[in-house]
């Protein structure tokens, strides 16, 4: 039985596809899972947790605007907000996120979601994270955090509002 190079050559190119959709869904459901470990984290008030998801060198950043209109950028450090995290409160922190959009290149990944925060039931604000994570040692870390924070203008989705 004869059977064409024409035949063969889509036969293979369709396997490298399939196989390298798996490869590229397997590394964002591995970055998701360490964004979700955030979250999961601060929600319960596990410092340990969230901290095993960052780098120890990790940069956190802010952007906002003041009440009086003023552009503001702050430093954050892990340090301070692991101490937050893990501080006992009355309302756990619940961070809702949606429009998650992940791009992964080899050990690099980056993930963009609009969230909103809520002390308990209180909301308190939303914005955007920007987040970039490398894989070290089979596990994706964040290494940079940033996120933009508001009051208003927050179109949350009806499923995610409280």
């Amino acid at each position: 039985m004869k059977i064409s190079y024409k035949v063969n050559a889509k036969i293979l190119y369709i396997t490298f596809l399939c196989c390298c959709g798996f490869c590229f869904n397997n590394s964002n459901d591995e970055v998701k899972q360490s964004v979700e470990t955030l979250f999961k984290g601060m929600f319960q008030g596990d410092s340990a947790m969230v901290h095993s998801v960052f780098w120890d060198d990790v940069r956190m950043y802010t952007s906002f605007t003041t009440a009086e209109g003023k552009e503001e950028f702050r430093k954050g450090s892990i340090e301070n907000f692991l101490r937050a995290v893990g501080t006992p409160h009355e309302e756990p922190w619940d961070e809702q996120i949606w429009n998650l959009q992940i791009s992964v290149d080899d050990n690099l990944a980056h993930a963009w979601m609009n969230y909103a925060f809520y002390l308990g039931d209180q909301f308190s604000h939303c914005g955007v994270n920007a987040i970039q994570l490398l894989k070290m040692d089979g596990k994706w870390k964040i290494v940079h955090l940033i996120d933009t924070r508001r009051k208003e203008g927050c179109d949350i989705p009806d499923g995610l509002k409280k």
